[in-house]
């Protein structure tokens, strides 16, 4: 996953917000949190990750499948847009 330094700070802080969002269930949990606001947590956790998948998915078609912005074969670039699009509405 090193293609870049930006990348790969770009992922990062995806990760950490993650981790971030996963210790606040932890800390509700463990601090017997009305079960309304561990629910809310978790939707959020949920959100991150997908956040995440979707940006790794958009990489990879990127890097190992096509880049719309530098592909010469307008189809297989149309295709790879629509791709990434689809990926980031599923995800969302």
């Amino acid at each position: 996953m090193g293609h870049t330094i930006e990348d790969k700070t770009r992922l990062l802080q995806r990760v950490r917000r993650l981790r971030g969002q996963v210790g606040a269930i932890e800390r509700a949990l463990d601090g017997d949190a009305d079960c309304a606001r561990v629910m809310q947590l978790t939707v959020s956790a949920r959100g991150a990750a997908n956040s995440l998948m979707a940006e790794l998915l958009e990489d990879h078609i990127r890097m190992h499948v096509s880049d719309p912005a530098h592909d010469r074969d307008r189809g297989r670039a149309r295709g790879a847009k629509h791709l990434i699009d689809i990926v980031h509405a599923y995800l969302k």
